[in-house]
C-alpha cells in the first residue's frame, strides 16, 4: 500500500517549515530534519494507583513518550510504567537525574542517555558501495506470481546480481518449500525508513495506520537524504533484502535513524511497543549501540512475551564482542543476533564476533532497492539480519512443524558448518560465528509441513 504523493509531499512541507519556524521543546542542536522533539535522558517510571500522565509530566518535568499498561492489570501490580524524555545535561549526570527524580517521586527510577545511542550496524553503519542502477520495474510482490516468475532457468528475476547469493542460500529450493512465500507475515523494519514510493514496494507495505516516523514526528517514515552519504537507502535495502526472500510478507516502516544513521534509545524502544501493538510478527533490528539499554530491553521482552520474534545485527567494528540488543540475545528467548561472512562463507572484515554470537548470514554487496527508484548494494551486518528476518516470515508463512518459541534454535540447528572453512580457524576454539551460516531450505525443511 502507497500513500499519494501529493499528500506526503504535503506533510513534508509542513513539517519542514514547522521546524524552521520554531523550536519544539527537547530541541538542542538537533541534526539537518530532525522535527520530532528530542531529549537528553529517557527514564523509565513505575506507575502506581493514581498517577495520571499529567500528574507524572509535571512531577518529572519531563514529556510522556510512553504510558504501558498493557501487560498489567492495574498500576498496584508493578508492571506498569512510563517512558519519559528529559533534559538536564548540562547540569545532572543520569545517576544525580535518577536520585533527583526518585526523590521526588518517592519510588526508584531507572534513567539513561537517549540522544544517538544507536546506529545502523552499531558503531560503524552499513556501506553503500558504488554500485548501482535503475529499477528493473515491477515490485518484489509482482515477481512472485501471475505473469512473472521469481526463477527463470535458476536465476533469479528480480535482481540477478544477487543471483550467486541466493544459489548459496538455497534461497529457490525454500520458497519452493514455503509456497505461501510469508503470506499473511508483517515485519516491522525498525531503521532509517524506507523510500515509501519505490515500485519495488508496490503491494507490500502494511496499511498506513501502522506506520510511524519517531524523527520526523509525523506518519510518513520516508527515508530522507542523499545517496552515499550516511544512513540514507539503508533501510529501504534491508526492507528490499527482506522480500526477495519473502515477496508476500507485508513490511511495516518505522522510522527511528535519522539520514546520518544515528538514533535515539526513547525512540528505538518505542518504535517495538509500536511495532509489537500494530500486528508485527518478526521485528528487524539492522541497529545497535555499544552501550546496554534497560529501556529497549524492556521493550524486546514484552514483545517476546506475545511470541514477536526478533533479528537483530552484531556490529560492523571487526571486535570481539557484539553491539546491543544483539548483546543479550542468549538472555532473551525470541531474540537473534547475527554477523556477516562473504559468499564463500568466510567472516566479513567488518563484522563482529563473539562467543554469545547466535548465527551468520551473507551480508556483502546485497543488491536491492534503493531510494529514487534504483537499486543498489550495501554491506553490513545489517543486510544479513534481514536475512534471518525473511527466512523467519517464509517460515511463519506456512503451518509449523515446532511452536514459534522454537524457531529460533529450528534456525541455529540447520544452519551451515562454516568452521569446516580453514579461513575461520582463529573463530572455531570459541565458536565466535555461532552456530554457522543461515540455509534457508534446511530450515524450512526442519520447521514448516
Amino acid at each position: 500500500m502507497t500513500p499519494t504523493k501529493t499528500g506526503l509531499l504535503l506533510t513534508l512541507t509542513v513539517a519542514l517549515l514547522t521546524a524552521c519556524g520554531s523550536t519544539m521543546p527537547g530541541q538542542t542542536g538537533d541534526r539537518p530534519g530532525q522535527v520530532a522533539p528530542r531529549y537528553d535522558y529517557v527514564a523509565t517510571v513505575p506507575l502506581q494507583p493514581g498517577d495520571t500522565a499529567a500528574s507524572v509530566q509535571a512531577a518529572v518535568g519531563g514529556t510522556v513518550m510512553g504510558w504501558e499498561t498493557s501487560g498489567c492489570a492495574s498500576a498496584a501490580d508493578g508492571n506498569c510504567q512510563a517512558l519519559m524524555g528529559v533534559n538536564g545535561a548540562a547540569t545532572l549526570s543520569a545517576q544525580s537525574l535518577k536520585t533527583s527524580l526518585g526523590n521526588t517521586l518517592g519510588r526508584t527510577v531507572s534513567v539513561e542517555a537517549n540522544k544517538d545511542q544507536f546506529s545502523g550496524g552499531g558503531a560503524l553503519t552499513a556501506t553503500i558501495s558504488g554500485a548501482r542502477a535503475i529499477w528493473a520495474g515491477g515490485s518484489l510482490l509482482a515477481w512472485s506470481g501471475g505473469a512473472r516468475a521469481i526463477w527463470a532457468g535458476g536465476t533469479y528475476a528480480p535482481i540477478p546480481q544477487n543471483n550467486g547469493l541466493w544459489n548459496t542460500l538455497h534461497l529457490q529450493q525454500a520458497q519452493a518449500l514455503a509456497p505461501n512465500l510469508g503470506a499473511g507475515v508483517t515485519v516491522a523494519v525498525i531503521d532509517t525508513g524506507l523510500d515509501l514510493y519505490h515500485p519495488a514496494f508496490t503491494g507490500s507495505l502494511t496499511d498506513p495506520t501502522t506506520w510511524k516516523d519517531y524523527v520526523g514526528g509525523d506518519a510518513f517514515p520516508q527515508d530522507e537524504g542523499l545517496l552515499g552519504f550516511g544512513g540514507y537507502g539503508h533501510g529501504t535495502n534491508v526492507a528490499g533484502i527482506i522480500l526477495q526472500i519473502a515477496p508476500k510478507a507485508k513490511i511495516m516502516p518505522i522510522r527511528v535513524l535519522g539520514s546520518d544513521g544515528s538514533g535515539d534509545v526513547v525512540n528505538v524502544a518505542s518504535a517495538i511497543t509500536w511495532a509489537a501493538a500494530h500486528g508485527a510478527n518478526v521485528i528487524n533490528l539492522s541497529l545497535g549501540s555499544t552501550s546496554g539499554s534497560s529501556t529497549v530491553q524492556d521493550a524486546i521482552k514484552a514483545a517476546t512475551a506475545k511470541n514477536i520474534l526478533f533479528t537483530s545485527s552484531a556490529g560492523n567494528g571487526n571486535v570481539n564482542t557484539l553491539t546491543y540488543p544483539a548483546a543479550i540475545s542468549g538472555k532473551v528467548n525470541g531474540l537473534l543476533s547475527v554477523g556477516s561472512v562473504t559468499p564463500q562463507d568466510v567472516k566479513s572484515a567488518f563484522s563482529n564476533y563473539s562467543k554469545d554470537l547466535e548465527m551468520v548470514a551473507p551480508g556483502e554487496n546485497v543488491y536491492a532497492p534503493a531510494p529514487g527508484n534504483m537499486m543498489a548494494a550495501w554491506s553490513g551486518t545489517s543486510q544479513a539480519a534481514p536475512m534471518t528476518a525473511g527466512a523467519l516470515a517464509l517460515a511463519l508463512g506456512q503451518t509449523l512443524k515446532v511452536p514459534v518459541s522454537s524457531l529460533l534454535d529450528t534456525l541455529k540447528s540447520s544452519a551451515f558448518n562454516v568452521y569446516t572453512n580453514p579461513l575461520n580457524s582463529s573463530y572455531t576454539k570459541d565458536q565466535t560465528l555461532g552456530d554457522g551460516r543461515l540455509d534457508l531450505s534446511a530450515f524450512l525443511t526442519q520447521s514448516v509441513k
